[in-house]
């Protein structure tokens, strides 16, 4: 029941004899205390062992520094000599800077288990209702490392096949250009990729189980919400490892978790980095869902978070300008002075420097304060800017004074003109709005677009109603409309943009982005991904007609790849289930010995001991107790392996080169 690093802990420790053990039960503190006074004798023996030296030192010109800090740390981990995965076993509640608020001023949200990695595989052998289903372990970063490292090294991709237009066929190769779904746990799956496509995704949107207990998230755990947000931090952390500079990731939620997810997401991607909070309604407000329930929620949301907010640039919404109610033009007769202020460039024009000119048949009357300089903004933007930078100009510019502002307005132009004091007991100029003279050619051709703000209030309601078969399958979970997508995609990214889904479920996104000419990753798990996804995407290839298929002129065409992340110890759970008799289930067992990968916590003495006083069905269920749950796909690293490539088909052993090697992985 230890990992590799506690086996080499103990093996150091017992060199010194009894020195730090008592009635053969750890010292701990004796070790703390010694670490904590660089003890020459105890530091070069840690360093003198390869797996702690990998796991605790650092090498800073040549020196090698043991990091005695991680190793103090460790040996305070609750119980950790016992079974313990992580230092928050016994004592949850709000923490700052690793502190609980006992012990610090500053207080943040946190929950136990953050430190660890949690596999959460939402498969039938850790989904099903018995005595089956395994207590999977939370893997702390630091005390389990190398069990860390081997479950998140890339895995060995297999079935590789291509779909087209004109059939499905095995590929060795890969080009990035090409669209990707994936078969496998999202966690495992995600790091696989990282290396290729670390900072290439322009959107990242996901769907996940919402934890509500109805859903695919099914945990036996007494700190559900702890796990879910465990579940959720360990794919958001390395999700935001894909998004480029100016990438942007959606997470569609309820009521429930919302809050919970946003104060997650605000330490993952940045609270400054929240592009807004989206309301969607999903449900028709006047059908009544439960009758003996006071409320009925109507609503869920979908939280937006740039990688860069600096960086972000969204597509907005835009209709045409209608130039004919503006009264007055503008001329620009010189560069005019340019200064920064307020954070914005303003270029200041003197009388003489420009030109207003009425025009002869304006479209509306009365309209004194509009002049074709810009499209529509409220008084109280314009008014903002002019009451906090321009109104203490007179002194400095003089009187008749025209200021051209960059950075204010949303029709793409990215100025406004204001005019100061014409007289001397005067305060205040005008803010013109409209469009300048020299753009009204550019509007006339298209050059030049009147956008609208992106709200965050959006009626879905009859598209979640009508979704059922939308995309030729049917999934009575989840399901997200095309329309929905088709917003959050067009204002996220641009044609030919990378897009990933890592939740796929019945494939909405991918199959969205492939209508809009975007390229797509998409991750699922579960085994209805070719029912589902993989069927949906064959559909749109094939000129699929419902979804947003009317609104895009959609025709059919695309293609794309399908690999799956190869099973390991999956193999043996099956065999484990289809034995029909005690003498298979030893054979099965002895195999397992010298070829399966066992949780580490495993007594083996234990069940080898105990195993035949079991009965047949007792028996199964030990074995897959026992399979490690964490080691179910092959690595990369194994494919060369003897025993391994003998598995494997030339066909995807060379799709595995073109994969990793010819990118420079």
């Amino acid at each position: 029941m230890e990992t590799k690093i506690n086996q080499a802990i103990t093996s150091v420790l017992e060199r010194f004899g009894e020195k730090y053990f008592i009635d053969d039960a750890l010292n701990k503190s004796k070790v703390i205390q010694d670490l904590d006074n660089y003890d020459a004798t105890l530091l070069k023996a840690f360093i003198s062992n390869e797996i702690l030296k990998n796991n605790f030192t650092i090498d800073i010109d040549g020196n090698i520094i043991l990091q005695t800090n991680k190793l103090i740390e460790l040996f305070e981990a609750d119980e950790y000599w016992k079974d313990s995965y992580t230092k928050y076993t016994k004592k949850i509640g709000l923490t700052a800077g690793g502190k609980f608020i006992d012990e610090s001023s500053d207080v943040v949200l946190n929950f136990p288990y953050k430190d660890t990695v949690l596999k959460a595989s939402m498969s039938k052998e850790d989904t099903d209702k018995d005595d089956l289903r395994p207590e999977e372990p939370f893997l702390n970063e630091v005390i389990a490392k190398e069990e860390v490292d081997v479950l998140l090294d890339k895995k060995i991709l297999v079935n590789a096949k291509k779909y087209n237009e004109n059939s499905v066929h095995e590929v060795d190769r890969f080009s990035e250009e090409d669209n990707l779904i994936m078969k496998g746990n999202n966690l495992l799956a995600l790091h696989t990729l990282k290396e290729k496509y670390a900072g290439k995704v322009k959107l990242i949107y996901i769907d996940p189980p919402y934890n509500t207990g109805r859903d695919s998230f099914k945990y036996n755990d007494n700190f559900n919400r702890a796990t879910w947000l465990t579940f959720m931090f360990n794919r958001l952390e390395i999700a935001r490892e894909f998004l480029s500079d100016n990438g942007s990731i959606f997470v569609s939620i309820d009521e429930k978790q919302q809050a919970y997810l946003q104060v997650l997401m605000n330490e993952i991607f940045g609270e400054n980095n929240l592009l807004e909070v989206f309301h969607i309604q999903a449900r028709y407000t006047q059908k009544s869902l439960n009758e003996k329930d006071n409320f009925q929620p109507v609503m869920e949301y979908i939280l937006a978070y740039a990688k860069d907010k600096l960086h972000f640039m969204p597509n907005k919404p835009y209709e045409d300008y209608d130039l004919s109610k503006f009264k007055w033009d503008i001329e620009e007769l010189s560069q005019g002075e340019a200064i920064e202020l307020g954070g914005k460039k303003v270029t200041i024009f003197k009388k003489g420097e420009y030109k207003i000119t009425k025009r002869n048949n304006p479209g509306i009357k009365g309209l004194k304060d509009t002049w074709a300089s810009g499209s529509v903004l409220t008084g109280n933007t314009s008014g903002k800017f002019f009451d906090l930078y321009l109104s203490k100009r007179k002194e400095v510019d003089g009187l008749e004074i025209l200021y051209k502002v960059e950075g204010i307005g949303e029709d793409g132009l990215g100025y406004r003109y204001f005019t100061g004091p014409k007289k001397e007991s005067s305060i205040r100029g005008q803010f013109y709005s409209g469009v300048p003279l020299a753009m009204q050619e550019k509007i006339k051709i298209g050059e030049a677009k009147k956008f609208k703000p992106i709200v965050n209030y959006y009626d879905f309601s009859g598209d979640f109603g009508n979704i059922r078969h939308e995309g030729g399958v049917a999934f009575n979970s989840g399901k997200k409309p095309e329309k929905l997508l088709k917003l959050i995609i067009e204002i996220a990214t641009n044609e030919l943009d990378l897009v990933m889904d890592f939740h796929l479920g019945s494939g909405s996104t991918a199959a969205t982005a492939m209508k809009l000419n975007r390229r797509f990753i998409g991750i699922e798990q579960m085994d209805y991904i070719k029912e589902l996804s993989v069927k949906r995407l064959t559909n749109v290839i094939k000129g699929d007609e419902t979804g947003i298929s009317k609104d895009v002129n959609w025709q059919g065409g695309g293609s794309f790849v399908y690999v799956e992340l190869m099973e390991k110890n999956r193999g043996f759970l099956k065999s484990i289930q289809d034995a029909e008799t005690q003498t298979d289930v030893q054979k099965l067992f002895d195999f397992m010995l010298e070829e399966a990968e066992i949780d580490f916590r495993v007594d083996l003495e234990k069940v080898k001991n105990t195993l035949h006083e079991l009965s047949l069905d007792e028996q199964k269920k030990t074995l897959i107790k026992i399979i490690d749950k964490n080691q179910l796909y092959y690595n990369y690293s194994e494919i060369d392996d003897a025993n391994v490539r003998d598995l494997i088909t030339d066909n995807d052993y060379a799709f595995n080169k073109s994969f990793y090697e010819e990118s420079g992985e």
